[in-house]
């Protein structure tokens, strides 16, 4: 355990008089207005916090019907620095925290035909060929098993708190790639061949580090576009298409949903 995420634990504390937290969702900058319905949320921001990202993100500590969460605006992905162990920090503190469940969120392109844009999928499994593990140089003495990286209870939350919700939930392997660019169509081919359902840029090395601080975690994707080429698919970065904006507000409901789910 690092002082920095000790530190981080007692600055957010100090803040809010927090004991005890039922959920922490990270969301990335285009998932942001998921956490809108946070119930008088207590921002601080990420600049005040050890080992958090260096970036212009907060922490939101709040309630959703008396259920406390964190809500962790801002990530860092490894294709903005080349280093897959920036979350390390943040979830450490959850962990100081007694967070009870992280909650993940991304984009995902999809190479499976019943996975269609603007779908939300939880994440079962995933597929890392890079090589790159956020855990490398971290003074790792046995190495951490995967069996169960998406806790199986969670999912089993995930669909509850979908019914309660009234959305629509499916689920998928995603296979991880490093971005900024997409995957190429041979690319596409290949996760398919390997069993994959979606294809992302983040989520999975958060995956890992979740598991090594022992922390339950879930994924969730919304399905942007079809891979390259894969029926017809051309993907893109316009996140203000309509499908992509309706899984988004899908997914604000599935997450209230969630945090008050046990």
């Amino acid at each position: 355990m690092t002082d920095s995420a000790l530190e981080a634990a007692e600055i957010i504390k100090s803040r809010s008089g927090l004991s005890m937290v039922e959920a922490a969702i990270i969301l990335g900058r285009n998932f942001f207005s998921v956490s809108d319905f946070a119930e008088d949320p207590v921002a601080v921001p990420y600049a005040d916090l050890p080992g958090f990202p260096n970036d212009s993100g907060e922490l939101l500590i709040s309630t959703v019907d008396s259920v406390s969460m964190i809500a962790l605006k801002g990530r860092s992905n490894f294709w903005d620095c080349g280093d897959p162990s920036l979350m390390a920090g943040p979830i450490e503190t959850m962990a100081h925290l007694g967070v009870r469940s992280i909650l993940s969120t991304t984009f995902a392109t999809s190479v499976n035909a019943d996975l269609v844009p603007g779908s939300l999928v939880a994440v079962t499994d995933h597929i890392d060929l890079k090589g790159l593990n956020p855990l490398i140089g971290a003074g790792i003495k046995d190495p951490i098993n995967m069996n169960e990286a998406y806790d199986k209870r969670l999912l089993r939350r995930l669909k509850i708190s979908a019914a309660a919700a009234g959305v629509s939930t499916h689920e998928g392997v995603l296979m991880w790639f490093s971005g900024p660019s997409f995957e190429t169509p041979a690319e596409v081919r290949m996760a398919r061949i390997l069993g994959a359902d979606l294809m992302g840029h983040s989520l999975v090395p958060e995956a890992i580090l979740a598991r090594r601080f022992s922390i339950p975690f879930a994924g969730i994707a919304v399905v942007t576009d079809f891979g390259a080429s894969f029926l017809n698919g051309a993907p893109s970065g316009d996140y203000s298409r309509g499908p992509v904006v309706a899984g988004v507000v899908a997914l604000k409901r599935l997450a209230r949903a969630f945090v008050k789910t046990r």
